[in-house]
């Protein structure tokens, strides 16, 4: 009974294993974010209730992290969705214990005190998009009436794009935001905004580009300043983008129909002191050249990007016939997807064996960035000191310089002891008929065995051919 009872509930356990809680690092300098994540292994983040409300704090902007890791022929992938928290003034603040519910799952978090200390040094801040005047009047859907005036209004919808031109595989980005002025926050609200939003990623979408899309489920204003002017930025869409190939990519004007209201020019209790309109806001078309890489033997199949190689070795001194790992990290900003591991070109002597591949993904302000590492097994046959750099090597092409550049390693490893001829031998693949050698008798057979078997088997058929005919013979005489 016990037995089964654990068989039951086991799923449950493994599912909870499967999706977790990550609070942030405290203390924290007033001008940094604390965030609060949500980790899901294996699956897809389908739907999760609000993150948690703390005192002292403000919500401001997601940004979301994946990391696949390939071990033995088995794939693992972890993404963590987090939500930064604002510190409004200096102290320490009570996250009261909370619980959230994820893809149907309640999770649950024993909460934290965070501490937040003064301002440490200051970031330098991001980059505005380009202002986009709407090019049409608003359109309303109900009559005029006197009492009602329609105010002028601040607002406008752009397109943002980080490069207007960029190598095949070199990543942009590219953000659809929504600008609203503060003192205009009572006159403009979203309209049927889940079908508008479908309909605009579905325009957005392009065919020859590998997206590394930004994942948020609720629309939260940031506080941005345009101009000298406080301004509410909603983010519709974010993603980078890296074309694949040299056709140009085109984006086309879009659209965003929103709610406007009309003010009262008297108003009273004995009226409503808004009345419903309609105005729809553009952004303006945009297209990005894709350049050529030059000329290279490898130019249909290097990464791009900005990278730099990170490295390890488990020993620096191994014996002959030992086992050792060899980690060769690539780190930077690019296409991580596009990365494959480096061919071994092993001396003689050294063996190398396919490598496990770790693969960690960071999505946040715009940027994709991470690594991708690959873990090889390697085996010294013979003594001697082996540079690595003779071994491996990655090319790949840097957008920033427009140049080939190749990561190569920089440690070497010293193979000690003598030579093992025997174990050279045996670790070669001689074929499956001596893999079965250990199994069989080595007993000596003579060669003629098979034709006396031959004989003896004649003479037994002979034998029970005259004793049937005998048989025969004397039931015919009965």
């Amino acid at each position: 009974m016990l037995t089964l009872l654990l068989l039951l509930l086991l799923p449950g356990v493994l599912l909870a294993q499967q999706i977790s809680i990550e609070l942030g690092k405290s203390p924290l300098p007033i001008n940094q974010y604390y965030t609060i994540g949500i980790k899901l292994q294996d699956q897809q983040l389908k739907e999760y209730t609000p993150f948690p409300e703390i005192e002292g704090f403000k919500k401001s902007s997601k940004y979301s992290s994946t990391e696949t890791i390939i071990t033995g022929g088995t794939t693992t992938k972890i993404l963590t969705v987090y939500q930064n928290y604002a510190p409004l003034q200096e102290g320490e603040f009570v996250l009261k214990p909370f619980s959230m519910k994820v893809n149907g799952q309640t999770v649950q978090s024993q909460g934290t005190t965070i501490v937040v200390k003064p301002m440490a040094a200051a970031t330098p801040g991001t980059n505005l998009p380009d202002l986009i005047t709407p090019d049409e009047k608003p359109e309303t859907v109900l009559d005029a009436q006197p009492e009602f005036i329609e105010k002028d209004d601040n607002a406008f919808l752009t397109l943002y794009t980080s490069k207007d031109e960029v190598f095949i595989g070199e990543g942009f980005t590219v953000a659809l935001y929504f600008y609203l002025a503060a003192e205009d926050q009572q006159l403009l609200e979203f309209h049927d905004f889940a079908n508008q939003i479908s309909g605009i990623l579905r325009q957005l979408k392009q065919p020859n580009v590998w997206e590394e899309s930004f994942e948020f489920s609720e629309i939260t204003p940031e506080n941005v300043t345009v101009e000298g002017k406080p301004y509410l930025r909603f983010k519709l869409y974010e993603a980078v983008l890296y074309p694949i190939n040299q056709q140009p990519i085109r984006f086309p004007q879009l659209s965003l129909k929103m709610l406007k209201y009309k003010v009262a020019k008297q108003p009273s209790l004995l009226n409503t002191e808004r009345q419903e309109g309609y105005k729809t806001y553009f952004a303006r078309p945009r297209e990005i050249n894709v350049k050529q890489l030059p000329p290279h033997p490898l130019r249909d199949v290097v990464p791009v990007g900005n990278y730099r190689l990170s490295e390890r070795l488990s020993k620096e001194s191994v014996e002959v016939n030992k086992s050792f790992t060899y980690l060769f990290q690539v780190v930077g900003e690019g296409n991580m997807a596009a990365i494959m591991p480096p061919v071994p070109e092993a001396p003689p002597g050294l063996e190398f064996y396919p490598p496990d591949v770790r693969q960690d993904v960071t999505r946040r302000a715009g940027r994709v960035s991470g690594s991708k590492s690959f873990r090889y097994a390697l085996l010294g046959r013979e003594p001697g000191e082996y540079n690595l750099q003779d071994a491996l090597q990655w090319i790949y092409f840097d957008p920033v310089a427009a140049k080939y550049d190749t990561l190569r390693p920089t440690l070497a490893v010293t193979i000690t002891g003598t030579r093992d001829t025997n174990a050279l031998v045996l670790s070669r693949d001689l074929g499956p008929f001596y893999k079965i050698i250990e199994n069989e008798d080595n007993t000596l057979v003579s060669l003629h065995q098979f034709d006396e078997i031959k004989r003896y088997t004649n003479i037994i058929l002979v034998v029970l051919l005259a004793v049937s005919g005998f048989v025969f013979i004397k039931r015919r005489k009965l």
